[in-house]
């Protein structure tokens, strides 16, 4: 699928859901599907962590504790990221925005580039996720998600790809996800009536139950389905 329309500016395919809606699953299908880079703020957060950098340090006892990083500082990192030249023709933001504050900036930053928003919300049932996360499991070399029910690895503990043992990690931790989950209702889950209310094209997707495919299926037939949304094509 590709975005026509010589001289458009970036596609942004803004997807936002709680912790454990299927972002980073959800992200990598449209990958594929778009044909444009996937952009995960919380990946890029962990990077500057592992790396050790100022960045990082700086963020490290807030992820830690379940609280979010400061705006200003999502914001200079993602705007960094979309200037690049694999950004050029489009994105999808996996995570982000988080706040009323983040959309805005997001908004008035693409607005900047010519480009124009679709964004994508995966609504889950609240015993869902936490049954999701309290399973899941990560590889530290190679960045692959397992969970002990619904994507278990061959063998118990280990990565399929590279024999690496898999990892809590710290923000999957269960009395962490609580507090995320909180500050996802007090602060994120208003950005759907920011969308809607700004005229932005919003596509909500229940991801309680059925699987990635399926889900992935249903917002390939609302883009489809949306008003101005002939700029995709096979």
């Amino acid at each position: 699928m590709r975005r026509d329309g010589a001289g458009a500016g970036p596609l942004a395919v803004i997807l936002f859901g709680s912790p454990g809606s299927g972002k980073g699953t959800q992200s990598r299908f449209l990958v594929e599907m778009l044909g444009i880079p996937q952009i995960s703020t919380g990946d890029m957060l962990r990077d500057h962590m592992r790396r050790g950098t100022g960045t990082g340090e700086a963020i490290a006892d807030r992820m830690r504790a379940g609280s979010l990083v400061p705006d200003e500082m999502v914001n200079r990192l993602v705007s960094e990221r979309i200037q690049l030249d694999d950004c050029q023709s489009g994105f999808i933001l996996d995570g982000y925005p988080r706040t009323i504050s983040q959309a805005a900036a997001m908004v008035d930053l693409l607005a900047g580039l010519g480009g124009e928003e679709v964004v994508i919300h995966l609504s889950v049932d609240y015993n869902v996720i936490m049954s999701r996360m309290a399973g899941r499991r990560v590889c530290l070399k190679c960045g692959t998600l397992y969970n002990a029910v619904t994507r278990p690895p061959r063998i118990a503990g280990v990565c399929d790809s590279d024999n690496a043992v898999l990892v809590i990690r710290e923000d999957d931790r269960e009395e962490v996800v609580s507090e995320r989950l909180k500050q996802y209702e007090a602060q994120t889950k208003p950005l759907v009536e920011f969308f809607r209310e700004s005229g932005k094209r919003l596509v909500e997707v229940n991801a309680s139950v059925e699987q990635p495919e399926v889900i992935c299926g249903r917002i390939r037939e609302s883009l489809g389905s949306l008003p101005g949304a002939g700029v995709y094509s096979s």
